[in-house]
């Protein structure tokens, strides 16, 4: 998904998310909470697991924060 954003939008950079906000919709191997975080650049695509248990609304701020924070760190690496 980050990769087609990425080339779609003719940018250098792009995110793509997907997990289990919750309420519901968790299961054994995917709790909610669970989500994976993509950034994709020209040269690579980086893609990590995280887990930010609590209500909807924190996970979706948290989440963004940590896209945000993965290209900050690509960025100045």
């Amino acid at each position: 998904m980050a990769e087609g954003a990425r080339k779609r939008a003719g940018s250098t950079y792009a995110f793509a998310t997907t997990g289990v906000a919750g309420p519901s919709g968790g299961s054994r191997e995917k709790p909610v909470g669970t989500v994976y975080v993509a950034l994709a650049s020209e040269r690579e695509i980086k893609v990590k697991k995280l887990f930010f248990p609590g209500d909807r609304e924190t996970f979706k701020q948290v989440v963004a924060q940590a896209a945000f924070e993965m290209l900050r760190r690509k960025l100045f690496s």
